[in-house]
């Protein structure tokens, strides 16, 4: 008899800390849907901003030769986390095109972070990639912040995004 109390009280006592050790119903898991949820769809990049930096001090902008190579930018973001970018081309050395990118949300830090795919790439193999800060989130803009280290601070080129009709 003594036995069968022994087990029983380990038994309860694993799934307490089994349950304790779990995450949360509702909390974080939600958290993560409804930003994820917010950055999914059809973004137009309308215009590029810096806070902390003046604009003359900026030369590229994720491996391109200049940031308005960015702006009138179409970035398509699936719930997947595969997506692309397509460049509108035109001055400063810029060049229209279609750049695949593999995407994710990190609601512990409040980051975008994405990476680029070439031909026959597969994201789990890629090791490099780009990380934001998302700043604002809403059903029809959103706000990415990409941090530059500038003197002995940290500055942000801001890219200012609206939802692109459907």
């Amino acid at each position: 008899m003594k036995r069968i109390l022994v087990i029983a009280a380990i038994l309860c006592s694993s799934l307490m800390v089994l349950q304790s050790c779990s995450t949360p119903k509702g909390a974080s898991s939600a958290t993560a849907d409804l930003k994820r949820g917010r950055v999914t769809g059809t973004w137009i990049l309308n215009d590029i901003t810096f806070d902390g930096i003046p604009p003359i001090a900026v030369r590229g902008l994720f491996d391109e030769p200049s940031y308005k190579c960015f702006v009138g930018s179409t970035w398509r973001l699936t719930n997947s986390g595969n997506g692309s970018y397509a460049l509108p081309g035109g001055g400063d050395g810029c060049i229209a095109k279609t750049q695949t990118i593999f995407w994710s949300v990190s609601t512990g830090d409040g980051t975008f972070q994405f990476k680029k795919l070439y031909e026959g790439d597969k994201a789990k193999n890629v090791t490099s990639g780009y990380r934001l800060i998302l700043s604002a989130t809403t059903g029809d803009n959103l706000v990415l912040k990409s941090p530059i280290t500038y003197g002995n601070t940290t500055a942000y080129i801001v890219m200012n995004f609206s939802k692109a009709a459907k």
